[in-house]
């Protein structure tokens, strides 16, 4: 055990710093309060009746205390690194005067009490409350929240008392900037070199660099190898651990105000949203790979097969999500950025003409939902080979390795007539609901405590769907069908087929009209390509790739039936308030960018969706 604990401190005092880039970022959300002021007052936002409500019970969480210094119709930013060798996380606020921060810190914050002072630096302030790592620094124009997120590593091991000794410790690998790295096997932990000092900058324009917390071999062996306490030598290399990253992070503040402070930007961000964000997609996965790794390699190693982490920022490039309030919408842009291969593999699988037989099992009329989606099935299949091959970039795996999996791929999925199984065209459509007797299953026990199934039919209300897509090859689906027939799983009855069996949702039947299946709970709402509702989806379809909508107040008429009056009526406000929720994805890729959007219609256009948001919420609230 001596030596567990000797190789838990030395892990800990191997870990370096390194340089802190605050120019490097993976990720960067905006807040635009110049264009949303435009839009709405936030004053009516935030006195606001419900808000008034909710802050008079909670003051702490009064937002309204913060407008005598914030600046909200201007710019706030949140931004950080979590992939870097310095993690770390910057809000940057506007602010009205340095003033009036020192005095909200003051009566909010006990400032100037027990020892947290203000530190006032000239040219900025800086107040690190006691207890906290985070530190708050101003100037006369903006307020800065900074933390560096670096934590001193620790390894959980656990006692046992297994009769089989322990020779010697395994140690497991390490990352370092993103690389594995094979670890020593210890013996005696005063052979272990001690890591390269870095040394501190010679000027105040150079990068900050951080110095690792110093560990004497000596105390090393006297706390870890003899009958010191282990834990309490631990609680003493994490104080001084802490020590140096708060000397750093004071480093760091002094860099970004000594020089007059810049708002931080980011071409990434569309000044046009609301609010806007973007992540480093591959920084992302790499933290998660990181994270969960070690628990991989506990089990065998598993983690050295997976997908290397850097190979998915050759995929993707980073993700946008962006948020717009406008009068008569709400929506949500999610934009995906692929590398300029990907997103000509992309571009080739959205690129489908519709097969025009489909439209003959849409309803002529405006269901209450529905959502289709279009690929090209084939072009899907010949690139995934060569995708799969960019994946598996990982040094476990050769060049060989990965082209005998490519080509096992190949030669076992023919591109050609797998596609003709499912082209690409997928709709689902969602038509009504009705009451129906079906046949449960009931479980429950006898006089003799053994377990009885009976069945009985109850009513039931259930949904009235459909899902169509098309099959154009020649004969596997109709010898599908057959099979049914032949083991009894599927009775035929005309020109369509029953399933046997499920009664869950009523009778399931099953159509193929040469090369379009449907799938359905019932047959009376397939309009045969005609009706306002095709004409309108063959229109957005010419557009998007995907496209679905669902209808608020119909969908509400129709399965409000059986809700309680009280909930019913706030189903039904919320219905007069907002007309439907769409979905649309365009089929052309802009500048190698992907885009998803997510759209809630207001019947309303007198007020920011906003405030109606509120408005709706408050008579929810006042209805109880």
């Amino acid at each position: 055990m001596k030596q567990l604990y000797s190789l838990l401190l030395l892990f800990a005092s191997m870990l370096t710093f390194g340089q802190a880039n605050l120019d490097k970022y993976d990720y960067f959300v905006q807040f635009n309060g110049n264009q949303l002021s435009k839009k709405v007052d936030v004053n009516q936002v935030l006195n606001h009746p419900i808000i008034t409500k909710f802050t008079s019970k909670k003051p702490d969480f009064d937002l309204r205390k913060y407008t005598s210094i914030i600046k909200l119709d201007q710019k706030i930013t949140v931004h950080g690194s979590f992939l870097d060798s310095v993690p770390y996380y910057q809000v940057t606020i506007p602010i009205k005067n340095k003033e009036a921060v020192n005095q909200f810190l003051v009566d909010k914050l006990g400032a100037g009490k027990e020892n947290n002072e203000i530190q006032d630096l000239g040219k900025y302030s800086v107040f690190t409350p006691k207890g906290v790592k985070k530190s708050l620094a101003w100037n006369n124009e903006y307020l800065v929240i900074f933390e560096l997120t670096k934590r001193l590593p620790t390894k959980f091991y656990e006692e046992t008392t297994s009769t089989v000794a322990m020779d010697s410790v395994a140690v497991v690998d390490y990352y370092e900037n993103d690389t594995i790295v094979e670890a020593p096997a210890y013996g005696d932990p005063t052979s272990v070199p001690s890591p390269p000092k870095i040394a501190e900058p010679s000027s105040k324009d150079e990068p900050v660099v951080f110095n690792e917390p110093a560990v004497a071999t000596d105390t090393v062996q006297e706390d870890y190898l003899h009958e010191g306490n282990p834990y309490e030598a631990y609680s003493a290399e994490q104080a001084e651990f802490d020590r140096k990253l708060a000397e750093n992070q004071s480093e760091i503040i002094k860099r970004l105000f000594e020089n007059g402070f810049a708002a931080p930007t980011s071409p990434k961000i569309n000044i046009m949203a609301d609010i806007s964000s973007w992540v480093d997609y591959g920084g992302m996965i790499s933290t998660l790979y990181s994270a969960y790794s070690y628990p991989m390699r506990l089990f065998g190693g598993f983690d050295k097969y997976l997908p290397m982490q850097k190979n998915f920022g050759n995929f993707v490039k980073g993700i946008n999500l962006d948020f717009y309030f406008d009068n008569d919408n709400a929506r949500i842009e999610e934009i995906v950025e692929y590398s300029k291969e990907i997103a000509e593999v992309v571009s080739k699988i959205g690129d489908r003409k519709i097969n025009k037989n489909i439209f003959n099992y849409f309803p002529s009329e405006k269901p209450l939902g529905y959502m289709s989606y279009h690929i090209n099935t084939k072009a899907a299949l010949e690139q995934f080979p060569s995708l799969m091959t960019d994946m598996f970039q990982n040094p476990k795996f050769t060049k060989e390795d990965i082209t005998i999996i490519t080509d096992l791929i190949s030669t076992i999925v023919d591109e050609e007539a797998t596609a003709k199984l499912f082209d690409g065209d997928l709709s689902a459509f969602l038509y009504d609901v009705k009451e129906v007797e079906v046949m449960t299953k009931k479980y429950g026990y006898d006089e003799n405590y053994e377990e009885k199934i009976t069945e009985e039919k109850v009513k039931k209300t259930i949904p009235l769907f459909s899902v169509v897509f098309t099959s154009t090859h020649p004969t596997f689906g109709d010898k599908l069908l057959q099979l049914g027939v032949r083991k009894k799983l599927l009775i035929q009855n005309g020109n369509y087929y029953q399933i046997l069996g499920t009664k869950e949702y009523g009778d399931i039947y099953i159509l193929k009209d040469k090369d379009v299946v449907a799938v359905s709970n019932t047959l009376d709402y397939f309009g045969k390509g005609s009706g306002s509702f095709v004409k309108e989806t063959k229109r957005d379809l010419s557009k998007n790739a995907i496209f679905g909508k669902m209808n608020i107040s119909q969908t509400i008429k129709a399965f409000g039936q059986n809700v309680k009056d009280d909930e019913l009526n706030k189903m039904n406000r919320f219905a007069s308030q907002f007309s439907d929720f769409t979905m649309e994805s365009p089929k052309k890729l802009i500048d190698n960018k992907f885009k998803f959007v997510f759209k809630l219609n207001s019947l309303q256009t007198d007020k920011n969706i906003i405030l109606q948001t509120l408005d709706l919420a408050n008579d929810m609230m006042a209805s109880k």
